[in-house]
C-alpha cells in the first residue's frame, strides 16, 4: 500500500502567503498583520507543513478545555501567544470546527535588516521556546500588545514615507519587550509547575553523576530533551528560580561530585576526571580551578 507523502511548502514572501490563504494583496510587502478568521483552509490530503521565512508572532483565544504548557496540562481562558523564527516548520490543522479566534504578525527579516533589532532578536528566547511553551497573557497584558500590534496595523496601511519603517520597527520592538516581561511574569505566576520541572531536572542531573552510571559528562540539550523541554527555555526557567543558567547547574554539579571522589578515595585526578566524563584532564583541573580558587590535588590535600 502506497503511504502519503507529506510535502513541506515553503512560503518566501508576505505576497505569497496572502495567495495560499486567498488573502487581498498585503498592504506592505514585509510585514501583515492576519486575521485568523478571515482566513480559508489550505486544501490537501492531509495536514499541510509549511516553512516560513520570516517571523511569526500569533495570538489564539477562547481555547475550549485544557492547554498544554511545557508538558502539562492547564485550564486557561485567555490569549495565549506563540512565535515562530524563520525556516521553522509548522503544521496547519484542517479541521473546520477548530476555533480560529486571533491573529498572526508575520515580517520578513529584511524589514529589521538594518536596525539594532536585527541583532538583538536572536537575544528573545521565546523564538526558539517549542510550541507548547506559549505565553499565557492575561487580559490586561493581551490589550497592551494589541494596542502595540494595532499600531503597527495602522502605520503600514496608511501612505509609506521615510519615517514609516522606524515607526513599525520601533512598535515591533516594544512589542517583544512587553513579551519578554510578560514570560518572566509566566515563570514567577506558573512557579509551583516550574519547581515540578526543576525536582525533574535535578533527578535527571543526579542520574549523570551516578558513579555506577557512567553516562558522560552532560549537555545542556541532552538534559533539556530527557525534560522534553527547549534548551532556551529550560535556561530561563532555571535562572527565574536559581539565578543560574542550566550550565551552570551543570557544572555545580559536577564540581560537587568531584570533592566527594576527592576527599572519599584515592583515585587520580585523571580518573576522576574521566569517570565524570572529561576526554582531557586538563579541562577538568581548569575547571575546578576556576570554580574553587584551588587544584583539586590542592583541594584534596586540605582534608589531610
Amino acid at each position: 500500500m502506497k503511504k502519503n507523502v507529506k510535502t513541506i511548502k515553503t512560503i518566501n514572501s508576505i505576497s505569497e502567503l496572502h495567495r495560499i490563504l486567498s488573502l487581498s494583496k498585503p498592504f506592505h510587502p514585509l510585514i501583515t498583520l492576519i486575521n485568523h478568521n478571515e482566513t480559508t483552509t489550505i486544501e490537501s490530503d492531509n495536514k499541510e507543513q509549511l516553512l516560513l521565512n520570516f517571523y511569526n508572532i500569533s495570538i489564539k483565544r477562547s481555547f475550549q478545555g485544557q492547554m498544554k504548557y511545557g508538558k502539562n496540562q492547564y485550564d486557561f481562558d485567555e490569549g495565549t501567544m506563540s512565535f515562530l523564527a524563520p525556516n521553522q516548520v509548522i503544521t496547519v490543522d484542517e479541521d473546520q470546527t477548530r476555533n480560529k479566534d486571533g491573529w498572526s504578525l508575520l515580517f520578513h527579516p529584511d524589514l529589521i535588516r538594518n536596525y539594532p533589532l536585527s541583532k538583538t532578536i536572536k537575544t528573545f528566547g521565546f523564538f526558539s521556546y517549542d510550541v507548547n511553551e506559549a505565553l499565557h497573557l492575561s487580559d490586561e497584558e493581551e490589550k497592551i500588545i494589541e494596542s502595540l500590534v494595532q499600531n503597527i496595523q495602522k502605520e503600514y496601511q496608511s501612505r509609506i514615507d521615510t519615517f514609516s519603517q522606524d515607526v513599525i520597527v520601533s512598535n515591533l520592538e516594544l512589542v517583544l519587550n512587553y513579551c519578554n516581561r510578560f514570560y518572566n511574569r509566566q515563570f514567577v505566576t506558573r512557579k509551583m509547575a516550574n519547581n515540578d520541572e526543576l525536582a525533574k531536572f535535578e533527578n535527571v542531573l543526579n542520574s549523570y553523576f551516578d558513579t555506577d552510571s557512567k553516562l558522560g559528562l552532560p549537555t545542556v540539550t541532552e538534559i533539556a530533551n530527557q525534560l522534553n523541554l527547549s534548551t532556551s527555555y529550560l535556561s530561563d526557567m532555571l535562572r527565574t528560580l536559581t539565578g543560574q543558567s542550566t550550565q551552570q547547574h551543570i557544572h555545580n554539579k559536577l564540581i560537587e561530585s568531584a570533592k566527594d571522589v576527592l576527599t572519599t578515595t584515592n583515585l587520580s585526578v585523571a580518573e576522576i576526571a574521566y569517570q565524570l566524563g572529561f576526554e582531557h584532564p586538563q579541562s577538568f583541573n581548569k575547571l575546578f580551578k576556576n570554580k574553587t580558587e584551588m587544584s583539586p590535588l590542592k583541594y584534596r590535600a586540605s582534608f589531610n
